[in-house]
């Protein structure tokens, strides 16, 4: 067999290197959400058709997200599993998200749905390519337990300032004196983002060293000929990884936890604009934009230090059992530091609520790697690609949940968005649920990890295991 896994201490350089292949992968979706509602308000796309734009491009992907898992996880390459597809579908990614919004609004409206929609799903199709090996590539750059929540959170720190950075876009495009409209806004600004997420998510392949697989013999035979076999054993393989406890686990906390916050992160702006400046926007300014920025930087320099350090000292489910208390916490405090007349008092709260999210995917991509390890030991594969697919088509599962739950407590609040002035029922309800829907998710996210039992006494014993495997295997 062999030995695709990492090292037990990954260096510094390679550690940035994957971050800013994280921050690309961050920047391109965080982008799309500012950009998508030019599609709205600049260009006059429906509902319908918006509706379309968002559900076609995201449902290709989660049903490419498995194969390419598969894919990357049995490729012969001197440059290893991983590389050669991040390169690639950060090519494909870059040149096609700058494409696809160069829409102008004298187009016809037919024309600018079918050009964005062929344009959209060329984009997911790169970022599939890349995403997948990309992740996978972070689950195998080390084999220790503590050095992989070490690295996830180099990661995480690096790719937090994508929302650092993002909100502040809102007031760059919609700037008389920098663009004519909005919609020319977005297509220069989509090249520098298409091209800045291009060459960070080249990065990682530059940087990281990775084993030869070329003439590795434990990998499926990828060519046309074995597509049969091939298809039998990915759905056989597929079925095997979620029979694992703990990964399903992991997956169920995390559609818990991310769902509900997406369900209610759409609310923050309504919020702010409707509650707290009585529906006017331009008063609002620039606040929903220091609402994420703020979020994010106490992610990057509150959350993911704190979480990394007590990883270490209370391991991995302890810690994030910890971090979905307090993020309890933040939510609760929401409902009384959301006041009218005073904005800044809605700040207060971001530290506590910020370790929700930050704890999350800090934890739980350092947690999935563990789980690696245990299905080698079970398997004897090393598939990576097959479990970040699956872990973050569960996270894209959740976006679409947090869509529809959004959509449907707006509408039982009788929130009227055409409305300057909202019933006091529509933003009690949505203040209500801006504190309860993520609190129940926690709380069930909680209990689901509660007999998590990968800790770090079982992960070294399935290294132990897998080490003494290795070395038998090996011809004297």
């Amino acid at each position: 067999m062999q030995n695709m896994t990492g090292r037990s201490r990954v260096p510094m350089i390679e550690k940035i290197a994957y971050g800013a292949g994280m921050l690309g992968n961050q920047m391109f979706p965080a982008a799309l959400g500012v950009f998508m509602v030019v599609l709205v308000q600049g260009l006059g796309f429906p509902a319908l058709l918006w509706g379309l734009l968002f559900f076609l491009p995201r449902l290709l992907d989660a049903i490419l997200d498995p194969i390419m898992g598969f894919i990357t996880d049995n490729t012969r390459s001197k440059y290893g599993r991983r590389k050669p597809y991040i390169i690639l579908g950060a090519i494909i990614a870059g040149l096609s998200y700058i494409v696809m919004w160069q829409l102008y609004e004298t187009n016809s409206l037919s024309f600018n749905f079918t050009y964005f929609l062929i344009g959209s799903l060329i984009f997911y199709v790169g970022l599939t390519i890349f995403a997948t090996p990309y992740i996978a590539m972070g689950y195998e750059m080390s084999n220790d337990f503590h050095e992989r929540t070490r690295l996830m959170a180099v990661a995480q720190w690096i790719g937090q300032w994508a929302w650092v950075i993002v909100p502040w876009f809102w007031p760059l495009l919609y700037n008389p004196n920098l663009f004519d409209s909005p919609a020319e806004g977005v297509r220069t600004v989509a090249i520098w983002v298409g091209l800045g997420c291009m060459a960070l998510a080249i990065i990682p392949a530059i940087i990281i060293k990775s084993p030869s697989t070329k003439d590795a013999e434990d990998l499926e035979d990828l060519s046309l000929k074995n597509l049969k076999k091939n298809q039998k054993i990915f759905l056989t393989g597929f079925g095997s990884v979620l029979q694992l406890k703990p990964f399903r686990k992991l997956c169920g906390a995390t559609l818990l936890v991310f769902s509900s916050f997406q369900t209610v992160g759409a609310f923050t702006f309504f919020i702010v604009v409707h509650y707290l400046f009585a529906g006017d926007a331009g008063a609002a300014g620039s606040w929903p934009a220091w609402f994420g920025t703020i979020s994010a930087l106490a992610t990057c320099f509150l959350v993911i230090p704190v979480i990394t350090f007590l990883s270490m000292k209370l391991g991995k489910k302890n810690t994030f059992l910890l971090t979905q208390a307090i993020s309890i916490i933040g939510y609760v405090l929401f409902w009384w530091f959301f006041q009218p007349g005073n904005p800044i008092l809605m700040l207060v709260p971001i530290p506590f609520y910020a370790f929700g999210i930050g704890g999350l995917f800090t934890l739980m991509m350092s947690m999935t790697a563990d789980v690696c390890d245990l299905d080698e030991l079970n398997t004897g594969a090393r598939r990576e690609g097959t479990f970040g697919a699956l872990y973050w088509l569960m996270v894209k599962f959740g976006v679409a949940i947090a869509g529809a739950l959004s959509g449907l407590i707006m509408w039982g609040t009788g929130f009227d968005a055409s409305a300057t002035t909202q019933i006091a029922s529509a933003m009690d309800g949505m203040r209500i649920a801006y504190s309860v829907v993520p609190i129940a998710g926690a709380l069930l996210a909680m209990w689901i990890m509660w007999d998590y039992d990968v800790t770090e006494a079982r992960a070294d014993e399935i290294r132990g295991q897998l080490d003494e495997r290795r070395a038998n295997a090996v011809p004297v």
